[in-house]
């Protein structure tokens, strides 16, 4: 029998201790608790102590009496606890001392971690991205496996290796020079890299980097890269260059064959005053023995064929320019020089068709920045629309139409360039489907013209749209915004009005 005594001890003791302590007799029984198992009790709603106690707790007794040694660490999960018990023989051997451990926050942590880690070895293995760790000088630290993809060398061949010994490309000391740099200052940094794979293929690479920084000096100790392959991207996009390329050199070929009659037209005039100024010079010369005046006509009569072969050869350099063939050069262009170019290259088919081409330009020619050979060619696709328009809606009456092109600046600061026509026009949903690629009410139209005039436009930073005009026809206007023009100094913008009419 347990002496009173000791018993009371034991009592004094487990009421001081702050962690739940039982006292089990060698059927499991509980004969004792101290004050904090009872509070436990309480707290967790466990109809009785031994409810709190893992579920094995007889088989647990009967191994620590038996063995005479203490059971450590056994897991019990009640209420939003847990708790780890220590099972310890009492000298007498009929008695089990049980002392917990409230184990919740470093169970639960531990389990956070396993998940955590869990998935980022599951995300680490499997990303098509390549994650890599970096030392401040840029040596691998560690790389996930989707290096063997991207770069063609496993993680541990990457360890310890210098950027520059595995990305090769042209530039490359640079980048990674400005890419430290915005890492020290900024703590975050993007670039994009033409890098070769181990095998020489072409490659792209987008690169985001951050930087981790020692807590208290600020300094970088390590950097934490994601880099993405881009190659398909990159390449498609070039693909899509040069096919808009290779179309708008096509629609430029297309409008030089529509244009033909005019071309002939701007040729012909000046290679015509040139025959016949050359036929006069001959006729004089063979007079100046007798005439020695004649030399003053023969002076004048060359000095008109070099006007008109300088006219000639304007005509052809005009004409090589809006069929060169190449990328997109952008230039501050004199929107009043551009127009007048047009409608000297559209005059003869628009006096062929019975339509009058008037410009109403302003006063100081506002300059923006753009193509000059691209917006040539957008202009000539309005105003060859616009005579078309015209000739349907006049139809067999011989009446003269009138196209009209102006330039302005408006309230908000735009440059706007309009063209005008008399044609029978459009409602609503016409308007709202003319700019759909191979939309067309021509016959034996493509329906390119419009849509492809508007991307060269948005590409210049402005915007293409059509409104109904006053005439019963469209006008047709190009947009761009107050940063995209310059006027002359100390100059008001304004339209230049016709002799005869009021401003």
């Amino acid at each position: 029998m347990t002496d009173p005594n000791n018993s009371r001890q034991i009592n004094l003791l487990l009421d001081s201790d702050p962690q739940p302590t039982l006292i089990l007799a060698a059927d499991a029984t509980v004969s004792d608790c101290n004050r904090t198992t009872r509070e436990l009790l309480t707290i967790s709603k466990a109809p009785t102590p031994d409810a709190l106690l893992p579920v094995n707790t007889q088989a647990l007794v009967q191994a620590a009496i038996g063995q005479g040694r203490a059971i450590e660490d056994v897991e019990s999960r009640f209420s939003d606890r847990i708790v780890l018990w220590s099972f310890i023989p009492l000298p007498e051997g009929t008695q089990v001392l049980v002392r917990g451990r409230d184990a919740t926050n470093d169970i639960r942590d531990q389990e956070q971690a396993v998940r955590s880690n869990r998935l980022y070895r599951l995300i680490t293995e499997n990303t098509t991205d390549l994650i890599s760790r970096h030392a401040p000088d840029g040596r691998f630290i560690d790389a996930t496996p989707a290096s063997w993809r991207l770069l063609g060398y496993w993680p541990e061949e990457l360890r310890g290796k210098a950027l520059e010994d595995v990305f090769q490309g042209e530039n490359l000391a640079e980048e990674l020079a400005q890419t430290r740099h915005r890492l020290r200052e900024d703590g975050y940094a993007t670039l994009t890299l033409e890098l070769h794979h181990r095998d020489c293929s072409r490659r792209w690479f987008e690169i985001a980097s951050r930087a981790i920084r020692e807590t208290y000096t600020g300094a970088v100790v390590e950097v934490i890269s994601v880099s993405r392959d881009i190659t398909a991207r990159v390449e498609s996009e070039e693909q899509n260059r040069r096919l808009a390329d290779e179309l708008a050199h096509t629609a430029r070929l297309a409008t030089l064959g529509e244009l033909a009659s005019s071309i002939a037209h701007e040729m012909n005039q000046p290679l015509a005053s040139i025959v016949n100024f050359a036929s006069a010079s001959q006729r004089f010369l063979k007079e100046a023995d007798k005439h020695p005046d004649r030399l003053l006509k023969v002076d004048d009569g060359l000095q008109k064929i070099v006007h008109h072969a300088n006219r000639a050869s304007e005509v052809i350099k005009r004409l090589r320019a809006f069929l060169r063939k190449g990328q997109k050069r952008m230039a501050p262009v004199s929107l009043n020089a551009v127009i007048s170019d047009v409608v000297k290259l559209c005059q003869w088919e628009a006096e062929k068709n019975g339509v009058r081409l008037q410009e109403y330009l302003a006063a100081d020619s506002p300059v923006i920045t753009a193509d000059p050979v691209l917006l040539e060619q957008v202009l000539i696709n309005l105003v060859r629309n616009g005579i078309e328009a015209n000739v349907e809606a006049r139809g067999e009456t011989g009446r003269l139409s009138h196209i009209v092109v102006t330039t302005c600046i408006n309230d908000q600061r735009e440059t706007l360039i309009q063209v005008t026509d008399e044609g029978t026009g459009l409602d609503d949903e016409g308007i709202r489907q003319m700019f759909q690629p191979f939309f067309t009410s021509k016959p034996k139209g493509l329906g390119l013209g419009l849509s492809m005039s508007r991307s060269i436009i948005e590409g210049f930073g402005g915007f293409l749209d059509a409104i109904p005009a006053e005439t019963g026809g469209l006008s047709l206007i190009c947009r761009f915004p107050p940063n995209q023009h310059r006027l002359a100094p100390n100059r008001t913008a304004d339209f230049a009005h016709p002799p005869g009419e009021k401003p």
